[in-house]
C-alpha cells in the first residue's frame, strides 16, 4: 500500500518515540507550558490597559512573530509600536503582512476593552507613516475611557478558542454556502469580504496556493527565512516562543534523534524535508472553501483596517465550528511570486483593489494555543 511520506514520518517518529522514551523519557513528553502561560494569564490584570492588552497578543499575526510592542508611560493610554526586529524581509518586503498583524492586535485590544466598559480612541500613524517600510514611529495611539454605553462585542467570548488551524480539513465534510452568509455580519466597513465554497473555486484556489506555497519553499532566501523560525522541540519553543513551533512527542523524538533539524529540513533530500512539503501541501489541498479581504486602496491604514476585521472572521468561524487558517504567500511581494500574485488579483479583485488576506476554511481537529511572549516582554522600556 502507498502511503505519503507525511505518514511515513509519523510512523518513523512512533518507533523513535518510543526508543527515545526509554533514555529521554522527560524530554520527549514535556510540552511548552511556560510559552503557553499568557494564554491562561489572559484578563489577569487589574490595569485595564494590561488587561486588555493580556488578550491582545493572544492576536493572529504572521509566522507568529508577535511584533508588537506597547508604551503604557502615560495614564490611560496606549502606544502601539511595531518590533523590527520580527519583520519578515524576504517574505514581506514591504511590512504589509506585520501591519495586519498590528491590526489583529489593535482589534482585539478594542473589544478586550468594551468588555470591561472602556471605551479605545484610536489615532493611527499619529507622527505620520512610511509606505515602503515601518520604521520607529508608533503605529497607533489609543486613550482609554470608562464609557457607560459600551456593549460587550459577541465575538470577544471566542478569543480564548480562536485558533489559526494548521491541519489537514475533513474532506467529507463540506461547507454550505449559507455559512458564508453567517460570516457577513462580522466585517466592518473598509473591507469587503469575499468567499467561495463551490466546487470548481475550490478546486482552482486549491492548485493556485499549492503553486504559491512551492514557490516559497522553493526560493532559497523565503523557505530559509521560514527555517530560520522554525522553534523545535519544548525547550527551544519556551526560550523563544514566537515563530514556528515544532513540539510535542513527535518532533521532540525526531530532533533528539537528529531526524528533524534546521539542517534536515533545508535538505531536499532528506525524509524531513518530503514529509514537510507533504504536511503543507496536505493543507492547501484540503480546503473546503476560501475567504478573502479585499481593500479599494493599500494604504497603511487600509492594512490595519484588513487586521482589526480580519480577526473579527476569524472570531466569526471560530463561532460557527470551522478552521480558517491564512493562505499568504500567493500575497507576497517579491519577484518569484508575481504571476501567482497577479493571477489572484485578476480572479479575486478584477476590479481593482487589494486582495489584503486570503484564507482556507474547512472542519478540522481542534489544534492548541500558540506560544507567546508575556506581556511584560513586550512592555516598552520607559
Amino acid at each position: 500500500m502507498n502511503i505519503s511520506r507525511r505518514k511515513s514520518l509519523a510512523l518513523i517518529g512512533g518507533g523513535v518515540i518510543t526508543a527515545a522514551a526509554t533514555t529521554t523519557g522527560y524530554s520527549v513528553t514535556r510540552s511548552p507550558t511556560q510559552a503557553t502561560a499568557p494564554w491562561k494569564l489572559a484578563g489577569t490584570y487589574a490595569d485595564p490597559r494590561k488587561k486588555a492588552l493580556s488578550y491582545a497578543l493572544l492576536a493572529p499575526n504572521p509566522h507568529n512573530r508577535q511584533p508588537w510592542s506597547v508604551d503604557l508611560s502615560a495614564g490611560g493610554e496606549v502606544s502601539l509600536y511595531a518590533d523590527l526586529d520580527k519583520l519578515l524581509p524576504e517574505t514581506d518586503p514591504l511590512n504589509r503582512q506585520i501591519t495586519i498583524g498590528l491590526g489583529c492586535f489593535l482589534e482585539v485590544m478594542r473589544m478586550a476593552a468594551a468588555q470591561d466598559g472602556y471605551r479605545v480612541d484610536l489615532t493611527l500613524f499619529p507622527e505620520g507613516q512610511n509606505e515602503a517600510h515601518l520604521d520607529n514611529r508608533p503605529i497607533a495611539h489609543a486613550v482609554f475611557t470608562k464609557d457607560g454605553a459600551q456593549k460587550p462585542d459577541p465575538l470577544f467570548q471566542h478569543v480564548m478558542t480562536r485558533r489559526s488551524n494548521k491541519e489537514p480539513f475533513d474532506t467529507s465534510r463540506v461547507v454550505r454556502p449559507e455559512t458564508l452568509v453567517q460570516l457577513t455580519n462580522s466585517t466592518g466597513e473598509g473591507v469587503q469580504l469575499g468567499g467561495s465554497v463551490e466546487a470548481q473555486d475550490v478546486a482552482e484556489l486549491r492548485d493556485l496556493t499549492h503553486t504559491a506555497l512551492q514557490i516559497e519553499v522553493e526560493t532559497p532566501n523565503t523557505y530559509q527565512e521560514s527555517v530560520d523560525l522554525f522553534r523545535i522541540g519544548h525547550r527551544e519553543v519556551n526560550a523563544n516562543p514566537d515563530g514556528i513551533d515544532f513540539s510535542g512527542p513527535l518532533f521532540e523524538s525526531l530532533h533528539l534523534t537528529g531526524m528533524f533539524t534546521r539542517e534536515t529540513a533545508t535538505d531536499t533530500s532528506s525524509t524531513a524535508y518530503k514529509a514537510g512539503l507533504d504536511a503543507v501541501f496536505a493543507n492547501t489541498d484540503t480546503a473546503m472553501g476560501h475567504l478573502w479581504l479585499i481593500t479599494e486602496t493599500n494604504t497603511r491604514e487600509d492594512q490595519i483596517i484588513a487586521g482589526q476585521n480580519w480577526v473579527r472572521v476569524n472570531l466569526a468561524t471560530t463561532a460557527l465550528g470551522l478552521g480558517l487558517q491564512p493562505l499568504s504567500q500567493v500575497l507576497q511581494e517579491y519577484p518569484e511570486m508575481d504571476t501567482e500574485y497577479q493571477t489572484i488579483h485578476n480572479r479575486l479583485a478584477p476590479n481593482g483593489g487589494t486582495v489584503q488576506m486570503l484564507g482556507r476554511i474547512g472542519y478540522g481537529p481542534q489544534v492548541a494555543p500558540s506560544p507567546r511572549w508575556p506581556l511584560e516582554a513586550k512592555l516598552a522600556q520607559t
